[in-house]
């Protein structure tokens, strides 16, 4: 009786025992499978994660890309590569749980449309620029043939100018001296001697110009006398940096015609010598002569 006893409790020991294998083995089996789902899990949100690192990379060096070539679209183009760049430091501090890939995917898709957008416009304006720089060339080459244009008809205009300015300047001719006696009569007498001498006549010609400026005509002209003094009123007149002496002035009334112009120098005591007569218009000589008086 007490070997049939130890028996059955022997082999209730052993099924408990076997029972507690069993279980321990499904258990074991069940935490294998669990962790090779985690580590599957696990490889896939990495993968994923390294997916949506990779997308954001790509997108920020079109970012870049589009940034160098210095559009009047850079600074959006700054403030949306910055969002990127910042995604990109999140990401890479994320754990990479499903809900945060989950978060970061549906960022990196709202930027890449913003994308999307800011290239379209940046290659239009691109191609705005490019047709305004050809006009621009365009117009620049038709300025340069426009300016040779005009640079040639200045010169023209200036030689012209010149010309018509040179031509309108009346000239002076035929100046001559001499010197005369005054009678109580009131007679002159041509003399080449100094000590007869009251009177020294001036003599000049303004030729005719057609294209000259009428009106009144203003000559200063100046007599030195054998000892080489100015004689006669004896003024100054500035004109700019340079100072005239002259013995008189005359007024004329020219109307483009021939005009003969004679004046008398009143003295006495003229000296013996070479006389000089110069005439000015301004500060210009225009004519001059001399005669002797012995």
């Amino acid at each position: 009786m007490e070997n049939q006893k130890s028996s059955s409790s022997l082999k209730a020991v052993i099924a408990v025992l076997a029972i507690l294998l069993v279980g321990s083995l499904v258990y074991i089996f069940k935490m294998t499978s669990d962790a090779d789902v985690v580590k599957t899990e696990l490889t896939s949100t990495m993968t994923e994660k390294e997916s949506v690192m990779k997308d954001l990379q790509e997108l920020k060096s079109t970012y870049d890309a589009a940034i160098s070539e210095n559009t009047s679209m850079s600074d959006e183009l700054i403030l949306e590569r910055d969002k990127v760049v910042g995604l990109m430091s999140q990401l890479s501090k994320s754990k990479g749980d499903v809900a945060s890939l989950s978060k970061y995917k549906s960022q990196f898709k709202s930027l890449q449309a913003n994308m999307k957008v800011l290239m379209t416009e940046n290659e239009n304006l691109k191609l705005a620029n490019t047709t305004l720089t050809t006009e621009r060339d365009s117009t620049m080459v038709v300025l340069g043939e426009t300016k040779k244009n005009v640079e040639a008809l200045t010169g023209q205009n200036d030689e012209l100018s010149k010309a018509v300015e040179m031509g309108s300047k009346l000239t002076v001719l035929n100046t001559s001296g001499s010197a005369f006696k005054l009678r109580s009569s009131g007679k002159v007498i041509e003399t080449d001697k100094a000590s007869k001498a009251d009177v020294l006549r001036v003599k000049f010609t303004i030729a005719e110009n057609a294209i000259a400026k009428s009106g009144t005509k203003t000559y200063y002209v100046q007599v030195i006398d054998g000892k080489n003094n100015v004689i006669g009123d004896k003024k100054t007149e500035n004109f700019g940096d340079s100072v005239l002496t002259y013995s008189f002035l005359t007024n004329v009334n020219y109307e483009n015609k021939t005009v003969q112009i004679t004046e008398d120098l009143k003295g006495k005591d003229f000296a013996k010598g070479t006389y000089f007569i110069n005439i000015f218009d301004k500060d210009q000589l225009v004519s001059k002569t001399s005669f002797n008086l012995r």
